[in-house]
């Protein structure tokens, strides 16, 4: 593979708007098949297997007035009453005026003496509208917004429902992250050019990944959160990935190497490394099929695809920057001069090199405080309660927000998530009404709505209002009694069953699947870290001690969120404006995510330590140099990552801010907790154990070696100085023997 990618890297390099030009038609053929072929990302996300989906589905076939898409226009009036002839004409008039959409296929009229829906002190209403597209976009929105004006020139409240407004995701968002990256990227290189490098490879990536998911979305059902997830990691890993090659290059260059012969170079060793980095997220997010669930799976490919575009644009299109830029990549200079402090020379005189020395000499005292601390992050993590928040915790601003409060203060807290009874067999009529009395006299339930039979008389729908908001987990406590006691005790020696569908209830089915579930991924995933590592390593601590450092950070992030989402610390500077129980996605999906970007700085820090190991023996010295020579780039790179993934916090979707704080939160301890102290510490204290391995697990294991140092040492005779490779190599068999038992 390196010498393949070395190839390449000269040929991208030696030719490169060839190259430039082929990755511009292969964005073009991306952007015209989402064009023709692509679709739209859905909300709706299908759980096969669990009651809530099997009740959905024959709700859809037997009722299919009721699988069109739909939301509520709301209506109040705090200082009269709804019903005031004034009020009843603006009404109407707004209504109307909704209906002359062509999109809209029936509009409810709020006063039908036969299914009204106004409170029951009068000031508060709502229409149903339903549309003939499978899910009203802008355009349907600005309809309804220039409708509802009428209504509200008469002094009315009138606000839309968040499935005909959407969700008002402000624009830009990522800029910040990328404006924040930029300036990492010139502290870090002092080069306008080699700062602008990876920010362009990383945004040409995206282009063409998100393309591809849009393709996707022509094929399959691919959750809206998908993009603006496969953007978060996209941006940080594309940046990430080129930040290390360019890295690499312009320390060849610095050595003397010609600029042809650098970008080559570093394409065969940091480039190898990339690749084996990147295969490792694609893997844990192709992992996400064990969820169970296709709408995760999806979610996870989509990601998938991104990180792809990512890794191959880092290695192919890369070069070829690299090699337009040629001598001039540290032209533009700011401040200082562009650092060549990658030598091995000045890696001991870093500020990194002293501090890990600071914490060799005082390893336990390190150990010990770092792991308290994780812990202590870590607490949350026992009271997590997973479910969906409720459109009550969005910005009061937004029109979907003050429509949820509406409806709240018109008919209780329950009514934003409402349970559907689905009840089929023989004698439906007459058991219908067993179940709708037994569900009026339990406890949590607020109303409920009369049971409506289909045309063929063979199933009835219930519509249960429970006293709590969707998002209390008081909610799912009457979801599972409703199923395991007081529907089975209703129907009890008919052959009449009834299950419990709707938002509500799917969410609680996801929680619980993903709940089940989760504990094998994590082994899954923790395995295969495992082997991996010690493929590369060579050695049984190392991926011991990386799996076990692993749980921790997550562990941490995790608490984090719990922290600040459903204990509400600090919910203000992330633009919380309640507390909310966590997205059953997240721990899940922020697993498999954070395991691939650990990765990252695993293999670029542990290589370049045991290559200075097998090359004198000295553990305590391996370490300083190791981190001496690496801390700058994975600092740069990780708060990179941080701006990228904080940046997030500003789009409205809970579950998006969840994952910035998350991401942001695991990357951070990653790379100061655990690379700067538990790794130095650990390392200290195990000394030349860190890289034992049996004899006979040394024979069968193949030799990796993913920085392609064999190749960069047979390309030395041009250099004034040592190569200094990130990777393992260059090291002393004779010593590298003694530790093989």
């Amino acid at each position: 593979m390196s010498n393949l990618l070395y190839r390449w890297g000269r040929f991208a390099a030696g030719k490169p708007w060839r190259v430039i030009g082929c990755w511009v038609l292969v964005a073009l053929a991306a952007l015209s098949l989402k064009a023709s072929f692509g679709g739209e990302v859905t909300d709706t996300v299908r759980v096969p297997g669990t009651e809530a989906q099997a009740a959905a589905d024959l709700l859809n076939a037997r009722f299919p007035s009721l699988g069109e898409s739909s939301g509520q226009v709301v209506f109040a009036d705090h200082d009269g009453f709804l019903t005031d002839t004034g009020n009843r004409a603006a009404i109407a008039a707004a209504l109307a005026a909704m209906h002359s959409d062509p999109a809209v296929a029936s509009v409810s009229d709020p006063f039908d003496p036969e299914e009204p829906t106004i409170s029951a002190d009068g000031r508060t209403a709502f229409s149903t509208v339903r549309y003939h597209l499978s899910r009203p976009g802008p355009a349907e929105a600005r309809s309804a917004f220039s409708a509802l004006e009428v209504a509200r020139a008469a002094g009315l409240d009138a606000e839309l429902s968040k499935s005909i407004s959407g969700a008002q995701s402000p624009e830009g968002h990522e800029g910040i992250g990328l404006f924040v990256a930029v300036i990492v990227l010139l502290v870090a290189f002092g080069s306008v050019i080699a700062a602008g490098i990876p920010i362009g490879t990383a945004l040409f990536g995206i282009f063409i990944g998100l393309s591809l998911i849009g393709l996707m979305a022509g094929a399959a059902d691919v959750p809206a959160v998908s993009t603006l997830l496969a953007t978060m990691i996209g941006l940080g890993v594309g940046i990430d990935y080129s930040l290390f090659v360019v890295t690499r290059h312009r320390g060849f260059l610095h050595d003397g190497h010609p600029p042809v012969e650098a970008a080559g170079l570093a394409n065969a060793t940091s480039g190898s490394a990339v690749l084996f980095a990147g295969t490792t997220v694609v893997i844990a997010l192709a992992g996400l099929r064990l969820a169970g669930i296709p709408g995760i799976a999806v979610m996870g490919l989509a990601s998938a695809v991104v990180v792809v575009v990512a890794m191959l644009a880092a290695v192919t299109l890369l070069p070829a920057l690299l090699g337009l830029a040629g001598d001039r990549i540290d032209r533009f200079h700011i401040g200082r001069r562009p650092s060549t402090a990658s030598a091995p020379s000045s890696a001991a005189f870093t500020w990194s090199a002293r501090w890990a020395h600071v914490v060799s000499r005082r390893p336990w005292r390190f150990l010990l405080a770092s792991l308290a601390v994780l812990l202590v992050l870590a607490v949350p993590v026992m009271s997590m309660h997973t479910g969906v928040a409720d459109d009550g915790n969005a910005d009061p601003s937004l029109t979907y927000r003050k429509a949820y409060d509406m409806l709240s203060a018109g008919f209780g807290k329950g009514f934003g998530g409402p349970l559907t009874i689905v009840v089929e067999g023989n004698h439906v009529a007459t058991n219908a009404d067993a179940v709708l009395d037994a569900i009026s006299q339990t406890t949590g339930v607020a109303h409920v709505m009369p049971a409506v039979l289909n045309d063929a008389g063979e199933t009835a729908v219930i519509t249960v209002i429970p006293t709590t908001s969707p998002q209390d987990e008081t909610t799912s406590q009457l979801v599972h009694r409703l199923r395991s006691t007081v529907l089975p005790a209703a129907l009890d020696g008919t052959d009449t069953r009834a299950y419990i569908t709707g938002q509500t209830a799917a969410s609680i089915d996801i929680s619980d699947r993903l709940s089940a579930r989760l504990p094998l991924f994590i082994a899954a995933v923790i395995g295969l870290s495992f082997l991996l590592l010690m493929l590369v390593f060579r050695s049984l601590l190392v991926p011991l001690k990386a799996a076990i450092m692993n749980l921790l950070s997550i562990g941490a992030a995790y608490g984090a969120v719990v922290a600040v989402f459903q204990w509400g610390w600090g919910k203000s500077l992330v633009g919380l404006h309640g507390t909310v129980p966590i997205s059953p996605f997240l721990p899940m999906i922020m697993f498999a995510v954070l395991f691939g970007l650990s990765m990252d700085y695993e293999v670029f820090l542990l290589s370049r330590v045991r290559e200075e190991y097998f090359k004198d023996g000295d553990s305590r010295r391996s370490v300083i140099d190791g981190l001496g020579g690496t801390a700058r780039v994975i600092t740069s790179a990780a708060l990179i990552m941080i701006s990228v993934f904080a940046s997030f916090l500003l789009v409205p979707d809970i579950e998006i801010k969840m994952f910035a704080v998350g991401l942001t939160v695991a990357v951070l301890v990653d790379a100061t907790v655990v690379r700067m102290i538990l790794v130095p510490a650990t390392m200290e204290l195990m000394g030349d154990a860190n890289w034992w391995l049996p004899r006979w697990l040394d024979r069968i294991l193949p030799n990796i070696d993913i920085e392609g140092t064999a190749l960069a040492a047979t390309h030395t005779t041009t250099r004034s100085t040592p190569l200094a490779p990130a990777g393992a190599g260059n090291v002393n068999p004779e010593r590298e023997r003694e530790l093989v038992d």
